[in-house]
């Protein structure tokens, strides 16, 4: 992409992200996720009706009186965009392309995080790991990461979701707030999300579209694996061939359901074909109860 169209591309993203971040998502983000724990401000007098397990002792018997540590909230957290960047998420046949939408909601996600003063990084990956940006702060950080999000071309087009996360808990050592975005066209990561979800607060954003769950009668059509690259020819018009691409589709919606359920991480849902806005509130939301 030339760097013209490349920089219009990403101040048409900044512009719709950061409005949408600072609108709609600010006050939710900080409510949904809360820092790594509790740090010491200061003492204070003790008043009627303080946690005595906050009695400072020593500062009690120095001055022959009781006084309590007062703990605020640890704000600053590290936010990890973990971005499938495989061959399948260029479909988009009933809305917008996945990858666009990607873009857009890694870049909200990523200005809510800076507005809340939290540091942002990113893992590409496909069936390998195809660019890993360190977590740091900061508005030039995030256009960075927009920038890569919109020209990236990745080496590979299959997909490996437990290599991602098995990475991403090597990479990152201290507990994070991780969102695995991606169309899970994958399978074996269960495992893997179980580890990870252990140890970092781990969010699943899924994309899809309908036509990848049912086919309509069409005739005979050519399609291609956009992970392998594979063509053939498909004849829709076939009752039982249709009927066996929705089951196989049913199937694996449901093994992804069970997943996420299983590993017990946070998941939400996202069409091609609607607002992203309203699943990301309601995440939000169910969150900060």
């Amino acid at each position: 992409m030339e760097t013209k169209e490349l920089i219009k591309k990403v101040r048409k993203i900044e512009i719709k992200t950061r409005g949408l971040s600072d609108k709609l998502f600010s006050g939710n983000y900080h409510s949904a996720f809360k820092g790594r724990g509790m740090a010491f401000s200061e003492v204070r007098e003790y008043y009627y009706g303080d946690d005595i397990r906050n009695i400072d002792w020593n500062v009690t018997a120095r001055f022959n009186h009781p006084y309590v540590k007062v703990f605020e909230e640890e704000r600053e957290m590290t936010v990890m965009l973990l971005i499938d960047v495989s061959g399948s998420n260029e479909f988009g046949a009933t809305g917008r392309i996945k990858d666009e939408m990607i873009a857009e909601i890694a870049a909200v996600l990523a200005f809510s995080a800076i507005s809340n003063n939290d540091k942002v990084g990113v893992i590409f990956f496909s069936d390998k790991i195809e660019k890993f940006i360190p977590p740091k702060k900061g508005t030039s950080h995030i256009l960075r990461i927009i920038r890569e999000l919109i020209d990236f071309s990745p080496d590979h087009r299959g997909t490996d979701i437990s290599m991602a996360l098995k990475y991403f808990r090597n990479v990152i050592k201290k507990r994070s707030v991780a969102f695995l975005i991606s169309d899970f066209q994958d399978k074996g990561f269960e495992e893997a999300l179980k580890i990870v979800s252990k140890k970092h607060d781990l969010i699943c954003v899924r994309l899809f579209d309908r036509r990848e769950q049912s086919i309509p009668a069409m005739g005979l059509v050519k399609l291609r694996d956009a992970e392998t690259g594979e063509a053939y020819w498909l004849d829709t018009s076939s009752k039982v061939i249709r009927e066996t691409i929705s089951s196989h589709n049913r199937h694996h919606e449901s093994f992804i359901k069970n997943t996420f359920t299983r590993a017990g991480v946070d998941q939400v849902m996202i069409s091609t074909e609607t607002d992203y806005v309203p699943p990301l509130m309601q995440l939000f939301r169910q969150r900060s109860h």
